[in-house]
């Protein structure tokens, strides 16, 4: 790190690449260009580059940051800036009696950053296991799975601000994260995201004496136990448990395309939970400190009949093991995706009164 940023000292020197084909970086598949591209693998160097007098007309210029592609559905060429994350580092920040700070770059794989933690003996994210993507882009969604989210974890973001062009370290409450929701969704300069996250720092427990597992989920409670069998449960249970679900349930992006969970799980207010309730008692309802209630996106869906569903010409579906997938299959486009997902949005809501929206940014 260099002035508490990550840099690589043998890193190419960075330059636009024009007509980049991003099939190999979005995990739907999609065959789309960019119109112009350019890969940050050292930050310290993208910022001096980025300063310099020669980028100027950049500014002011339409931009596209680019993580792990797995939460994208790209519709078209892309005519803004692609700035592609893929930093890679983690960093120590201090530790205490029971907690470590990590400093963790951009770039970074989440799923391998999991890990890591659940490796060194670590619990905070360990519910988050085989989420795709990285860990830049993790704030932004803040991501979550099994009862726990990313921002639970999170201790600050570093970023930089596109209003002035200085490096800022946003905290946990600056952030705002919400249910699948954040600042870096909405926070504007100039028409466009202000921000772009160079790393995220997380406070995780490395004195698990008081620690219990978050294990409100059915089935990850079932595994844990399993695999525990009767020993004191450990980060890594989780991890693993969760894993394995995940497995059994969701495509790997690398053999067939896919975005990971297609719908948010909608939130309602508890008298119409309880209505529906009472009309389809399997329905998964989830209370919440706010007195809303979550139900089950996947369920909903699975219910009006779209599970296994694939277009007539075969391009695009819904997964035939998860309801909450959409799938390609191969030779189809992001708009032909985005059509059969408000087709089941549409229907969802004629059947059972509630709207359920898409957790992918669409382009």
């Amino acid at each position: 790190m260099i002035n508490g940023h990550f840099t690589n000292t043998h890193s190419a020197p960075i330059q636009i690449e024009h007509g980049v084909d991003l099939t190999a970086y979005n995990t739907m598949g999609f065959s789309v260009r960019a119109h112009d591209y350019v890969g940050i693998s050292d930050w310290a160097a993208f910022f001096e580059w980025w300063h310099a007098p020669a980028q100027a007309n950049l500014h002011a210029r339409p931009r596209f940051i680019l993580g792990g592609g797995s939460n994208l559905v790209l519709t078209q060429d892309l005519a803004a800036l692609v700035v592609h994350l893929q930093t890679k580092g983690i960093h120590e920040v201090r530790r205490d009696a029971t907690h470590v700070w990590c400093e963790v770059a951009a770039g970074e794989s989440w799923h391998d950053w999991v890990m890591y933690t659940v490796a060194q003996g670590w619990a905070g994210i360990e519910n988050l296991a085989l989420i795709p993507g990285t860990v830049g882009a993790c704030p932004v969604q803040n991501i979550g799975a099994y009862g726990l989210e990313a921002g639970q974890a999170i201790e600050y973001v570093t970023v930089l601000d596109f209003a002035d062009g200085q490096m800022r370290r946003l905290s946990a409450q600056e952030c705002v994260f919400a249910y699948r929701d954040s600042i870096f969704k909405h926070a504007q300069h100039a028409g466009q995201a202000r921000y772009l996250i160079a790393s995220v720092c997380f406070k995780l427990q490395h004195d698990l004496s008081d620690w219990r597992a978050t294990l409100g989920y059915g089935d990850v409670a079932q595994r844990v136990a399993e695999r525990a069998s009767g020993r004191e449960i450990s980060p890594a249970d989780v991890a693993q448990a969760v894993i394995a679900i995940r497995q059994s349930k969701l495509p790997d992006p690398k053999v067939l395309g896919n975005a990971g969970s297609f719908f948010k799980n909608p939130v309602v207010f508890e008298p119409l939970a309880k209505a529906l309730k009472e009309q389809h008692a399997s329905l998964p309802c989830y209370p919440m400190s706010n007195g809303m209630v979550k139900l089950a996106a996947g369920w909903l869906i699975e219910q009006a009949g779209w599970k296994g569903f694939r277009s007539p010409d075969g391009h695009v579906g819904v997964y035939d093991k998860q309801a909450l997938v959409l799938v390609h299959h191969g030779g189809g486009s992001g708009a032909q995706l985005m059509q059969l997902a408000q087709q089941i949005a549409a229907d969802v809501q004629q059947k059972f009164g509630v709207l359920i929206e898409p957790e992918p940014i669409v382009l």
